[in-house]
């Protein structure tokens, strides 16, 4: 009995100190990174480097699509700016034709249709050789930018070492139920503390899919990697923005945190959706650390310690949580170290992100303490345990009445002989655009 009660005392006390250790240094790293942030002013708006937009879509719903067509045709870019979005086998097209047409006559926009769905990774790969700017912004779908968004992320392109940037996300839907409340406030602090603490080093670790920017003369010397993405000998096609982003460093560019570049996007609204894109992200985490791990010893030492917290934190929470349990069933004594531990450290994260972001709100964020202890963490070892499986767990199809195709407008298969000649037998994709 003593031994358990050592064992519970032991991994909450390495648990605190890593996280108390870790959280410190990138909170401090964020406020860093913030207020080192290069001015726009300093880059000549008459210069700005030409931008292809790429929106990727599958069954989308057309209100959704037309807000992210319509936040992108009213960008104040100074730039030439064209778009292109592909619909990857969409089964409503019927349904979405009008958003098409009403885009029709705007020169900037091209419309690609694949008849046959390829995933999002081939969608964009296909779009992406047939454009030709010097930037490449990837934009999910169900994703709305703030008017400068594309101005703001060209301007930190500016430097040629910047191979990647990605904007701050924001939930399109956080007022609809308690859940994409609390996710809203997970984005913020993914993007204010993790990613703003990596950026101070030129080396954000996920350019978050939703809305993230490439150089086109980086990017196209990494498609056929990018494309080929295996695990364990079976093609790999989600994890797309972490795996580009992965490549980026290694090709030797930096990526980007951009915290004024505002991107808007729909997040799951109920429980089980949300667990499905944990699960996910799970996968394509553990799939790409190896890569990540190799990046390290040229990366500066925070990196080490934020990929130390990212992984062992969770592992030494987790071993903690059942230490306690285990005491409590056989030892019939609570665990008060690991109760008052974990709150302490999650009434401080809370505290000090109120503080930051000056809404009282995060206080509220105590509540996804919770689900991830007891969803989110035991789905992560179910993760580890499945990498296996590429199946996006999410895609759903539309009535049979929305089933049509459009007319005129549109580019009708104008990837889709490439997109099937480079997809393996063996790949079959069902996935949504998500944010990261």
């Amino acid at each position: 009995m003593s031994l358990l009660v050592t064992a519970s005392t032991a991994t909450i006390g390495s648990y605190t100190i890593l996280s108390a250790f870790y959280k410190s240094a990138q909170m401090i790293y964020a406020i860093k990174s913030r207020a080192s942030s290069p001015p726009l002013t300093d880059v000549d708006q008459e210069t700005m480097p030409s931008v292809d937009v790429i929106v990727p879509c599958y069954n989308e719903a057309p209100d959704t699509l037309s807000a992210c067509l319509g936040s992108i045709a009213a960008q104040d870019f100074t730039g030439r700016l064209r778009v292109y979005v592909v619909d990857d086998g969409s089964q409503n097209l019927a349904a979405v034709k009008a958003v098409h047409d009403a885009y029709a006559q705007d020169s900037r926009f091209r419309f690609i249709i694949l008849r046959k769905n390829v995933g999002k990774r081939k969608a964009q790969i296909c779009a992406i050789r047939q454009s030709s700017g010097d930037l490449v912004l990837n934009v999910d779908s169900d994703t709305t930018l703030a008017v400068d968004v594309v101005t703001k992320l060209a301007a930190r392109m500016h430097e040629p070492a910047v191979g990647a940037a990605m904007g701050h996300l924001v939930a399109t839907n956080r007022d609809r139920t308690w859940l994409t409340r609390l996710i809203d406030m997970e984005y913020w602090l993914a993007c204010n503390e993790e990613r703003a603490a990596q950026a101070s080093f030129g080396a954000v670790m996920c350019c978050c899919g939703p809305c993230a920017m490439y150089r086109r003369s980086a990017l196209t010397s990494l498609l056929d990697k990018y494309e080929t993405q295996y695990f364990r000998g079976k093609p790999s096609d989600f994890g797309e923005d972490r795996h580009l982003t992965i490549l980026m460093l290694q090709a030797g560019f930096r990526t980007e945190y951009v915290p004024d570049a505002i991107a808007a996007t729909v997040v799951p609204d109920r429980l089980g959706p949300y667990l499905r894109q944990q699960l996910r992200w799970a996968r394509s985490t553990f799939r790409d650390t190896l890569l990540a791990l190799r990046l390290l010893p040229h990366l500066n030492g925070y990196l080490t310690l934020d990929v130390i917290g990212q992984n062992l934190g969770p592992l030494l929470l987790a071993l903690s949580i059942m230490t306690g349990l285990a005491q409590l069933a056989t030892t019939h004594t609570i665990p008060w170290l690991t109760i008052v531990a974990i709150s302490s450290l999650t009434l401080m994260r809370c505290t000090t992100a109120a503080i930051r972001a000056g809404e009282v709100r995060f206080l509220g964020f105590a509540l996804h303490t919770p689900i991830n202890l007891f969803l989110v963490l035991p789905l992560k070892v179910y993760a580890l345990c499945t990498l296996d499986n590429s199946n996006w767990l999410s895609r759903t199809t539309p009535p049979a009445s929305l089933c049509g195709a459009p007319e005129t407008i549109h580019e009708r298969d104008a990837c889709h002989h490439d997109a099937a000649r480079r997809q393996p037998a063996a790949l079959a994709v069902t996935g949504e655009g998500t944010t990261r």
